[in-house]
């Protein structure tokens, strides 16, 4: 994505349907990078840092809890 957010009121629910993705969360200071394949998910905690790169294309589904949701440059 083209910049990072975080979600303080609550954990995100991110799901690839189709393609793959890897997501990137900032946890402790560290990126940390998980690669999804169609069907996996991962969760974003409350509070951390996010963001997710595509190779090509790919489709997600993501549960968010919007309020209070914060941007940042990537």
């Amino acid at each position: 994505g083209p910049s990072w957010e975080m979600h303080p009121a609550g954990a995100e629910v991110v799901v690839c349907v189709e393609g793959a993705m890897t997501l990137i969360q900032e946890i402790d200071g560290e990126l940390v990078r998980t690669t999804l394949a169609a069907g996996e998910y991962a969760i974003n905690p409350p509070g951390v840092w996010h963001t997710a790169d595509i190779d090509g294309a790919a489709t997600g589904f993501f549960i968010t809890p919007g309020v209070g949701t914060q941007h940042r440059p990537r």
